[in-house]
Formats: structure tokens, C-alpha cells, sequence
């Protein structure tokens, strides 16, 4: 028998590393084709590695916990299939080698390039992921301050959960960091001696209040996609401010006409029309005719957005929420719309979403009615509206 690895899948465009949530075999057990191994978490989505050859889990070269780059082996598979893998190159013939050769090169060198100037970009020798530089960028985080996380990557690296678990003490570093600044800006004089020092203020950071236990209380702590909801959020009340507008539709016509075709409808497409595809191209319209609704903020920047990909809120069962994205829904009709967003809601229920599906929205739904609000007010990325 023969070894080869499985390895950390491209999981998305800005996806560039995973957390291991749980091994589902362990060393020795025997794994099927296409039969899961582990489960892995990213920032996106959660989603299951499945074995691409049948045979036996030989290693675990990761601990449940770990951080894994994209592409990176996280284990080892004993099997007959493997060795075919692993002797194909023998009979190679010398120009498709060569040609091998130069895409490894290749990409060794863009990998390279890639780490160079992403240690450039930070103005330190510490290595930081795009990952990690994107959150120190929207959360205000410093290079000091980052300088002064401990890592538990590897070589010390700052991992995802690091510096997320950072944030909500940053204030307290933050003074820290500002106070050895202040120690080390020292000012000299002519003669090359130290003069006084610099009094610069800290800056003012607001403080985690304290909760104060009672009786009877009990602590639940947050799952990870719960966790990363409330990270989301907050990050979307810092970029950009938030105003609610209510204006009231009369969609009785609406409802009528759906309850009047329903039935047909199903039997012809074979698809269940529900309000919110009928909901999502009326917002589709809508955006055609008042295009600036369509927009993201970035600092003192608003980016015009010219594809429309709609966002749809959806519960779990375990009572968090997802927004899958329905891409160029102005080019759907309604029963692409309807076939779209019954396939994406039901794998949202079912945990079989892929992360660039949860990804790229540019304006949201969110159907708070379903649970018999009147108006609701929902913290979300892109714009919104509540039906």
C-alpha cells in the first residue's frame, strides 16, 4: 500500500486558511471514497474534508483546534489506489515533467512574492495573513498592537482566533503599547544626550462593562458561528452608520396572485414559490432604478456595486443565521429566482452551503415577518430591507 495526503481544499477566493473542528476517523479507521474525515471551520462556513481514495487514516498530522493553510496536508491515507498516484510520474514523458517543473517553480515563486509582501505591507518581520491583516485593518488595529499579541500559530504566528480574541481587551494593550511609545520617544539634544520625553496622550478606548451575576444565572457560552455573527455585526455598526426608514406597502395583490398560481406553478416547474423570490425581484427592480442603493463603504469611499447579487437571510436549527447569495439575480427570471433560492435555503438547513455562496452579496433580505414581527431592524453588511 501506498500514502498519499489529504489535504485543506480551496474553500474560496479570500479563504486562506481553516480551523480543524473535529476529526470524524481516526488513525487506523478505514475511510471510503468521498467519505468525510474531519470538519474544518473557516471565517464563511463550515464544511466537511471527504477522503479522495478508499484506504486507512495512517496519520493525523493536526490536532482538533489547529489552524491549517489552504492546500496544506492534514493527514495521511494508506491505500492501493494511491500507489498508481504516487508511481504515475515514472512513465511521465520528459517535456510533460519539465512542464510540471516550471509550474511548480512557478508557483513556489508567486507563494514567495506572495509572503514577501505581505511582511513588507505589515512594516515588520512578523508574518501576518491576509486573513489577520484584514481584521487588524477594521477593527483600528495598530502594527504595535500586533506586534504584541502572543501567537499560538506556528513560530508563533497570529492566527484567525488570536487576534479575534484580542479585540475585546485591545483597549487595555492598546494604553500599554501607547505608554512604551511614549517611554521610547525621547528627545534629543544637541549634544546626543537624552532630553525629556514626549508626552503624547493615550488614546481613549471604551472599556468591556462589567456584568454582574445573580442568582439563578447561567453562562452559555457562544458557538463559533455565534461568535463570529456578533464580530460581524459590530464591525458593520463601526463602517458605516445606520438609519431606519419605514415606509408600508399594500401587497395584498400580491398575495393573491401567488395564492392563485401557487399550485400551478409547482406542478409546471416543480418548485414551491414562496414570497421571497417574489420579494427579490422587486428589489432587483428597484436597485435598476435607483442604482446608489446598491453600494459599500469603505472609509470616506462609496463603491457603486454594478453586479446585483442578493442576499437572503436564513435560519438554522440551531437557531443562528446565514445569508447564502443569490448572484446576478438580475438576470433570473421568477422561477430561476425560486429554483435558486429553494436549493441555497435548503443546503443552508442542511450545513452543505460552499463559502463563496455566502459570499459577494450586495444588497440583503431578511424575512423577519416569519415570526410575526411588524417591523424589524437588522445589522448587516450591505444595505437592507426587512419584508
Amino acid at each position: 500500500m501506498s500514502q498519499v495526503e489529504l489535504i485543506i481544499p480551496r474553500l474560496g477566493e479570500s479563504v486562506n486558511e481553516a480551523t480543524i473542528i473535529k476529526w470524524l476517523k481516526n488513525e487506523g479507521d478505514k475511510v471510503s471514497a468521498d467519505e468525510p474525515v474531519l470538519e474544518i471551520a473557516t471565517d464563511k462556513v463550515d464544511t466537511d474534508v471527504p477522503s479522495p481514495y478508499s484506504g486507512i487514516l495512517a496519520k493525523q498530522l493536526f490536532k482538533e483546534g489547529d489552524v491549517v493553510a489552504v492546500g496544506k496536508a492534514v493527514a495521511m491515507i494508506s491505500t492501493e489506489a494511491g500507489a498508481a498516484v504516487t508511481q504515475a510520474p515514472v512513465n511521465t514523458p520528459p517535456a510533460e515533467e519539465k512542464k510540471a517543473e516550471i509550474v511548480s517553480a512557478e508557483v513556489k515563486a508567486q507563494v514567495a512574492v506572495s509572503a514577501e509582501q505581505s511582511v513588507k505591507s505589515s512594516g515588520t518581520s512578523r508574518f501576518y495573513s491576509p486573513l489577520v491583516k484584514n481584521i487588524a485593518k477594521k477593527e483600528g488595529i495598530s502594527v504595535q498592537e500586533l506586534e504584541a499579541i502572543e501567537g499560538t500559530g506556528m513560530h508563533g504566528r497570529v492566527t484567525k482566533n488570536d487576534i479575534l480574541n484580542y479585540i475585546p481587551n485591545k483597549g487595555q494593550l492598546h494604553t500599554q503599547v501607547q505608554q512604551q511609545v511614549q517611554e521610547a520617544s525621547v528627545i534629543s539634544n544637541g549634544n546626543g544626550s537624552a532630553g525629556k520625553k514626549e508626552t503624547v496622550q493615550p488614546v481613549q478606548q471604551m472599556q468591556k462593562p462589567n456584568v454582574t451575576m445573580m442568582n439563578g444565572d447561567e453562562i452559555v457560552e457562544m458557538d463559533r458561528m455565534r461568535k463570529l455573527i456578533a464580530d460581524h455585526m459590530i464591525m458593520s455598526k463601526q463602517t458605516s452608520a445606520h438609519v431606519t426608514s419605514y415606509v408600508e406597502a399594500d401587497v395584498t395583490n400580491l398575495v393573491l396572485w401567488r395564492n392563485r398560481v401557487k399550485n400551478a406553478f409547482e406542478k409546471r416547474e416543480n418548485e414551491k414559490l414562496t414570497f421571497t423570490p417574489m420579494f427579490v425581484e422587486a428589489v432587483v427592480k428597484a436597485i435598476k432604478d435607483f442604482p446608489m442603493i446598491n453600494v459599500s463603504v469603505d472609509g470616506t469611499k462609496i463603491i457603486v456595486r454594478k453586479n446585483i447579487n442578493i442576499g437572503m437571510a436564513a435560519a438554522l436549527p440551531s437557531g443562528n443565521l446565514i445569508v447564502p447569495v443569490i448572484r446576478n439575480a438580475d438576470r433570473m427570471n421568477l422561477f430561476g429566482l425560486a429554483a435558486t433560492v429553494n436549493d441555497l435555503a435548503g443546503r443552508a438547513r442542511a450545513g452543505k452551503l460552499l463559502p463563496d455562496e455566502i459570499q459577494g452579496g450586495t444588497y440583503t433580505i431578511s424575512n423577519v415577518g416569519t415570526f410575526g414581527n411588524v417591523m424589524g431592524t437588522p445589522i448587516i453588511n450591505q444595505p437592507q430591507v426587512a419584508i
